[in-house]
């Protein structure tokens, strides 16, 4: 369990590499992409800290960082994450934890089904940005996660 995990946040790490990427090099100033990506890696802080039970982490759920902001943003939540997945072990991965919400709703879900949310949540922001990015005159990347296993197995080059 806790190796495929693995795999999937580098994969989650790799796909966020290249939308920041993509931003950068295109110079994409267009808000609504800023704003998403921007969301993606403050809600990966936010679980990371909650998982971790540190205080919450000084971010917006919805602002909009700038360029320089979101690579600082995400090498903080791709280390993180990283550092938290190489020592959990499979029984805390089965607890349930017990938090609140952005609006102070209690809530109790598995650490496993927050893994899981973390990287989903991102890939449909993802998928958002692409669009956006498409009709904003950008080139959006390709971040499906079979094209990184197809990658990290040898069958295409990066």
């Amino acid at each position: 369990m806790k190796e495929y995990l693995l795999k999937l946040y580098e994969y989650n790490t790799w796909a966020n590499a290249r939308v920041l990427h993509a931003i950068e090099k295109q110079r994409c100033n267009d808000a609504r992409v800023l704003t998403l990506f921007s969301h993606i890696l403050a809600a990966q802080l936010l679980w990371l800290h909650r998982v971790q039970g540190w205080p919450a982490p000084e971010v917006e759920l919805w602002n909009q960082y700038t360029p320089a902001e979101l690579a600082h943003l995400h090498e903080r939540g791709a280390n993180g994450w990283k550092n938290f997945l190489s020592q959990v072990t499979d029984e805390q991965l089965y607890r349930v934890l017990q938090y609140t919400n952005y609006s102070g709703q209690p809530f109790a879900n598995r650490i496993l089904d927050i893994l899981a949310h973390t990287v989903n949540h991102a890939s449909y922001h993802r998928g958002q940005i692409a669009l956006r990015m498409r009709e904003q005159g950008y080139e959006p990347v390709n971040t499906d996660f079979i094209t990184f296993d197809r990658i990290i197995s040898g069958q295409l080059q990066a």
